[in-house]
């Protein structure tokens, strides 16, 4: 949010760049885009993929802009917008509250902010079923263009029909809150008193979209996706943890 320049760089001209070399070798680009994409308009419903951008801050705004740029060159494209990821590596929320809930006697978090908690396998569980969609089309593609030269044929792929933006996030809907009360319950570190508050108690140059809820209706028509309901992906992902550390 402080580097406007080099985050426009990161998150949409790098893109621009790379899905301009997908067009010249015929290859398909994945981009991997956020909820922070919408949130300055309220909503009470599930946001859907056509729905209009009205990111909040400069990370969405620039996210935005990665995605306009890659359907501007035309090239076969998957943008799959998600959100609140976590998973066993790295630093994310789920590892925080398993830690503060361990060790504090008492938490305050935001109830204000409501969306769906993503195990990261989840997420990349559906890429990979895109990506195995795109080669068999490219294997179809090939047969029924085996009169073309290898060459021309590698570059003048056929425009993939699935090319589009998505939404994917595990099931269900839930606040910060609730979403550190269930990491609590799993993790056994119940004893931590957890009280909900405003995002006001908590000032930050980030301002989270309030309610960045997918519709995941598209990506389970299209590709045939499964998605797990949020607690129960939080529950294997914390089983995880707990017994590599044991």
């Amino acid at each position: 949010e402080d580097d406007a320049l080099r985050c426009e760089s990161v998150n949409a001209k790098g893109p621009a760049n790379i899905a301009a070399a997908a067009v010249a070798v015929g290859a398909k680009m994945m981009y991997i885009s956020t909820d922070y994409v919408f949130g300055k308009e309220p909503y009470n419903v599930p946001c859907k993929e056509d729905q209009t951008g009205t990111p909040t801050g400069v990370y969405g705004l620039t996210k935005l802009h990665g995605e306009q740029k890659i359907i501007a060159t035309d090239c076969n494209h998957v943008i799959i917008r998600t959100a609140w990821l976590y998973s066993e590596f790295g630093k994310n929320f789920c590892k925080t509250m398993m830690n503060l809930t361990a060790t504090k006697p008492q938490l305050k978090v935001v109830f204000d902010q409501v969306g769906t908690p993503t195990y990261a396998l989840d997420l990349a569980k559906a890429i990979v079923v895109v990506l195995n969609d795109y080669a068999a089309s490219v294997i179809s593609t090939d047969r029924d263009s085996s009169v073309i030269s290898t060459e021309r044929q590698r570059v003048e792929k056929s425009t993939y029909q699935k090319s589009g933006i998505y939404h994917y996030s595990n099931e269900g809907v839930c606040s910060w809150f609730d979403f550190t009360k269930m990491i609590a319950e799993y993790n056994g570190t119940t004893s931590c008193d957890i009280q909900p508050c405003h995002s006001n108690e908590f000032p930050s140059p980030v301002k989270r979209p309030s309610y960045p809820v997918l519709d995941k209706t598209k990506i389970k028509g299209t590709f045939g996706v499964e998605v797990p309901y949020w607690t129960d992906s939080l529950k294997v992902c914390i089983t995880n943890l707990k017994n590599s550390n044991n």
